[in-house]
């Protein structure tokens, strides 16, 4: 059976353009996570380059393949610490910029994402949408499913890691003054329908005109908050996740008069629809 897994969230202000700053502050955090017992560290959107660029421009210098010195800075402190870490970054490959993920550990890159869907705000506004398939990542028996930022406001790509096995799903966000609504809901909607944990981990300070608002927090299926920082302060959060509990789908509230299991209880035929191409606008 698989342990528990202490995983922690570092609320931070990224700075534009900074990538050695970045990198330094994501180190120490990282170093304060495994003193404190963490397996995993969770840093924001962006985390290694900052976010709102004005043009494709001004973004590219600051972007690097997966395999870049990012990578490289992460994985020697993930080593020397024996722990994983999740960041946001720019990943360049050809002509094409993403917005991504990437997770690392002692061995090197575990895995990549690449933010599937894109507002029109910062960087988004010259990415290309990431077209891989959703996929789920293990980290010392928990299984991890990552989503960025806009990600969540979209219940099917939860759904696809839940069904793929996720325990804990990962958000790493931007979320400005204007998407209060976002932070207030989220984790605990994403975590309640699909019997899951869910990570929200969201930055601070000010870029390029937008006030980012902090209040990351890891929830459970109940919608109780484990751990978090309610406020737009700099701060690192720590919580353990069980994966057996998450894979246990069934509640039961009442034996034999109120069972619950919102995975085994879905109507796939209905949902058609949900998939159909869309008209052209």
């Amino acid at each position: 059976m698989a342990e528990t897994l202490c995983v922690a969230g570092c609320q931070f202000d990224c700075q534009l353009g900074a990538a050695a700053a970045n990198r330094s502050a994501m180190a120490a955090a990282l170093g304060d996570a495994a003193a404190r017992g963490a397996g995993l560290v969770v840093f924001p959107e962006c985390a290694a380059s900052g976010y709102g660029f004005g043009s494709l421009a001004e973004a590219w210098p600051h972007a690097e393949p997966l395999d870049g010195p990012t990578a490289a800075f992460m994985t020697g402190h993930c080593r020397q610490h024996g722990i994983h870490a999740l960041y946001g970054f720019l990943e360049r490959e050809g002509e094409q910029l993403f917005n991504s993920a990437a997770l690392v550990g002692p061995g090197g890159i575990v895995a990549n994402y690449r933010k599937t869907h894109l507002p029109f705000l910062g960087v988004d506004r010259f990415a290309t949408p990431g077209d891989r398939p959703y996929a789920v990542h293990e980290v010392a028996g928990t299984r991890i499913g990552i989503l960025i930022c806009y990600d969540g406001s979209f219940p099917e790509a939860p759904r696809v890691l839940t069904l793929l096995g996720a325990d804990l799903i990962v958000l790493i966000t931007n979320w400005p003054e204007g998407a209060v609504c976002s932070a207030a809901h989220i984790p605990e909607m994403r975590a309640h329908e699909n019997h899951v944990y869910f990570l929200a981990v969201n930055r601070v300070g000010s870029e390029s005109g937008f006030r980012f608002i902090g209040r990351s927090r890891l929830v459970d299926w109940h919608g109780t908050t484990l751990a978090g920082l309610p406020t737009a302060e700099p701060g690192l959060f720590l919580a353990d996740v069980d994966p057996a509990a998450a894979r246990a789908k069934r509640v039961v509230n009442i034996p034999g008069a109120y069972e619950l299991d919102r995975i085994a209880h879905r109507r796939p035929e209905l949902y058609g629809l949900i998939t159909a191409a869309r008209a052209s606008d």
